[in-house]
């Protein structure tokens, strides 16, 4: 599915979220305390959006995706640059990089799209060197009853008919699959003991515009 939507998956975010999510994407990248050229990892990166904006912050940054056609859109978003990130296909499951090699990891909504998010949390914890910060930007269910009722209007109403007009054939299942995958997901509080659970500490939740979009961030342990 995911491979069918790579050429309008930047226009599906942009109407999805209204063209907030940059916004959200800028303050996740201003959240991060990294050292000076961090070396930064960011996973189920899709077409690059937060790689770049990490690179742009003076970050050296891998950027890996399990499907193939979003990589080289990615890539593409970055010719012109003298700071690119360097893109590969990758399982968030069994990632290909050597223990406690990065300062940073990063995902952007894309951790509730793999099969496993907590074997993919390990991963990234066990990539991560000691000290070193995870940032998971994302969508979860909506605690609040207004914002959720709106957002359930939209998602289930609105967002399909944009669908129509954004993509064609088998991509208009991502519309129907992105409120489901956000309803099915854990809440934010059983998010955060997964991270616990795999050695994280000092997760912090940050609602964004609502609670619509939240940012987790936490830290490998320096021991």
């Amino acid at each position: 599915m995911f491979g069918d939507i790579a050429p309008v998956y930047d226009r599906m975010n942009r109407c999805l979220s209204f063209g907030i999510d940059r916004l959200w994407r800028r303050k996740t990248v201003r959240a991060l305390d990294f050292p000076d050229n961090a070396l930064v990892l960011d996973v189920c990166c899709g077409t690059g959006d937060l790689a770049h904006s990490l690179a742009a912050a003076g970050c050296q940054v891998v950027g890996a995706d399990f499907t193939h056609p979003m990589l080289g859109l990615a890539r593409d978003k970055g010719a012109a640059s003298s700071k690119h990130p360097v893109f590969l296909q990758a399982d968030a499951q069994q990632l290909p990089h050597p223990e406690g090699l990065f300062d940073g990891v990063t995902i952007a909504f894309g951790i509730r799209n793999v099969f496993a998010p907590q074997q993919a949390l390990a991963e990234c914890y066990r990539v991560l060197r000691p000290g070193g910060q995870l940032a998971v930007l994302e969508f979860f269910p909506i605690p609040h009853p207004l914002w959720r009722g709106m957002f359930g209007m939209y998602f289930g109403r609105v967002l399909p008919l944009l669908g129509k007009l954004t993509a064609s054939g088998r991509r208009t299942d991502a519309y129907r699959y992105l409120p489901d995958s956000v309803d099915d997901f854990v809440s934010p509080q059983e998010f955060q003991k997964w991270m616990r659970a795999v050695g994280f500490c000092e997760p912090q939740d940050t609602p964004l515009t609502g609670g619509v979009a939240r940012l987790l961030l936490a830290q490998k342990p320096l021991t």
